[in-house]
């Protein structure tokens, strides 16, 4: 295994995972289970275009979860290690326990994790771990409440955020991530209360540079606050080190409080590109496998499942669609891109 180092390729012991066209293994798979969402960010869902009138897919539309199971169990079959629900709003499908339980017994899934706003966890945390998640990550930018609801699209509940943290950790749901996205003029004046705010808590915080996700969050590059500024920001404020990557396609740069007071991290997918150590797929709640974050186009499994395809079938068709994998978006973003850029799918659709 070699250490994570942006722009490069991932050497890992997956002899049986299916490889792309840049040596890159299918070893993650982020699954959307809900295209709904009880925010309104405005880098992800802005209220201006999800209002109470957007039509989201009705349930009948969605992967029911013995569908889920089913693709699970192929993706686990050509190399998948690691499962991550998101949404959306994971939260907010009915009976989502029930489904961790299954996808934890699925042979080869070693670790299974979800990504949420953290309204609903306080009332799941539990459940969820005796049903076999491993780990939660909770998205939140700011914990001074004008802020928060700024960010999130005016909505209150921060108080219900941290006490599902608190929840999370108290199930053993450890450890418990937060997701931070920072934005220049918006939240940048608030890294270092956020950061203490967890320190020595146990709980790690990952400052995230903005990303360019979809097509409808007006991204400006003047926007992003390059992890550098954070991190020195904070090593100002505390001595840091480094940490070594925890394993072979981490994107997260990890840093320990020299006190030891616990971990933090940074996700640079703008100013530090890590395509080439991306192992990840994506499973939108209707069944469309994309290959990249920033996919413009998917491959519809969901069709598949319901004409009959057979767990060998659909074996097939995910092998092909990554062997045929390219993507390095982040890498060519600063690249001219004539015109028109590309529509790419939505963050909600896909998850982050």
């Amino acid at each position: 295994m070699t250490d994570n180092i942006p722009g490069s390729l991932v050497s890992i012991d997956a002899p049986h995972a299916a490889t792309d066209t840049r040596g890159r293994p299918l070893l993650d798979l982020r699954i959307s289970v809900m295209d709904r969402c009880n925010f309104r960010c405005p880098y992800c869902m802005p209220r201006e275009t999800y209002g109470d009138g957007y039509r989201f897919l009705p349930a009948a539309e969605r992967l029911s979860f013995e569908e889920i199971l089913r693709l699970a169990r192929a993706f686990a079959a050509e190399g998948v290690r690691k499962v991550r629900l998101t949404g959306g709003e994971p939260l907010l499908r009915t009976g989502l326990a029930d489904l961790v339980g299954e996808l934890s017994a699925i042979e080869g899934i070693e670790d299974l994790a979800l990504t949420t706003n953290g309204v609903l966890l306080a009332q799941h945390a539990a459940e969820l771990a005796a049903q076999g998640l491993a780990r939660v990550t909770v998205s939140l930018d700011s914990i001074d409440p004008a802020t928060f609801r700024r960010m999130n699209g005016g909505f209150d509940g921060l108080d219900r955020v941290l006490d599902g943290i608190r929840a999370a950790r108290e199930a053993g749901l450890a450890p418990v991530k937060i997701n931070a996205v920072v934005q220049r003029g918006v939240n940048d004046g608030q890294v270092i209360d956020l950061a203490r705010h967890f320190r020595g808590s146990g709980v790690v915080v990952r400052f995230i540079e903005y990303m360019d996700v979809g097509n409808r969050n007006h991204w400006q590059h003047g926007l992003v606050v390059p992890s550098r500024e954070i991190r020195d920001a904070i090593g100002d404020a505390w001595a840091l080190r480094p940490l070594a990557p925890a394993h072979a396609g981490e994107v997260a740069e990890r840093y320990a409080y020299a006190d030891g007071a616990g971990e933090i991290g940074f996700i640079s997918s703008v100013t530090q590109p890590f395509c080439g150590g991306c192992t990840r797929a994506r499973l939108s709640s209707d069944g469309v496998f994309y290959t990249c974050l920033f996919a413009t186009e998917g491959t519809d499994l969901r069709a598949a499942l319901r004409a009959g395809a057979d767990a060998e079938e659909l074996r097939r068709r995910i092998r092909a669609v990554w062997r045929r994998r390219e993507d390095r978006y982040s890498e060519l973003r600063e690249l001219p891109q004539g015109d028109a850029r590309p529509r790419k799918i939505e963050m909600y659709y896909i998850g982050g």
